[in-house]
């Protein structure tokens, strides 16, 4: 077995796959030859919404690949091993009855069947799975990633100045600009009484 340092989580997830498959063929699962997997944020809900849930994982058909594969996506965030059993497996009930299938009938019978239990949108690793895939684990080095929490990261924001007529008639006129274009270039001009004062952000000072 490779040391962790050399292993991928890319590899792990592969290798786990490979050991998943006697498991969904004993259920009656086939999973698709044709597949990739790797970790990367799903392209909805992955970060934190205010109910606090998220996508942790999401599998897109053979028909939006280039070449025909199956792919799928495990979020980053999830560190846990068995979680993450449970969070591929979910993926490839998808990929063995169909992503059109969603999560109805012939998800849930196959779902079911390898062991996890809960509501099918958010299935969760119940006795059946978690003693069917526990030896399997032990099989793989230990989770080669840490939970890496997209939410953290805060967007950046432009903050605009404010620029306000000067003329003396004070005719009200006013334009939200950045900072760069006032340093740049100087401020906006009124198209009647000319240049026009930009407040500028005070600076803070030591407290």
């Amino acid at each position: 077995m490779k040391p962790l340092a050399d292993v991928t989580r890319e590899q792990w997830l592969i290798t786990l796959v490979n050991l998943l498959k006697p498991h969904f063929a004993a259920c009656g699962g086939q999973i698709p030859e044709r597949l990739r997997i790797s970790t990367g944020w799903p392209s909805s809900r992955a970060m934190s919404s205010g109910n606090g849930s998220r996508t942790v994982g999401q599998c897109w058909p053979p028909s939006a690949s280039n070449d025909e594969t199956t792919e799928i996506f495990i979020s980053p965030y999830i560190d846990d091993a068995m979680k993450l059993a449970g969070i591929v497996a979910h993926e490839l009930v998808h990929a063995s009855v169909g992503c059109e299938e969603k999560h109805g009938a012939p998800f849930k019978r196959l779902a079911k069947a390898i062991g996890l239990t809960g509501k099918m949108t958010a299935t969760t690793e119940g006795p059946i799975f978690v003693a069917a895939v526990q030896p399997l684990l032990k099989k793989l080095v230990p989770w080669p990633g840490a939970s890496l929490d997209g939410s953290a990261r805060k967007k950046q924001t432009t903050r605009l100045l404010k620029a306000e007529c000067s003329g003396e008639d004070g005719c009200g006129y006013t334009v939200r600009v950045t900072a760069r274009w006032v340093n740049d270039v100087g401020a906006p001009w009124c198209p009647i009484h000319g240049q026009m004062t930009v407040t500028m952000p005070e600076e803070k000072g030591d407290e």
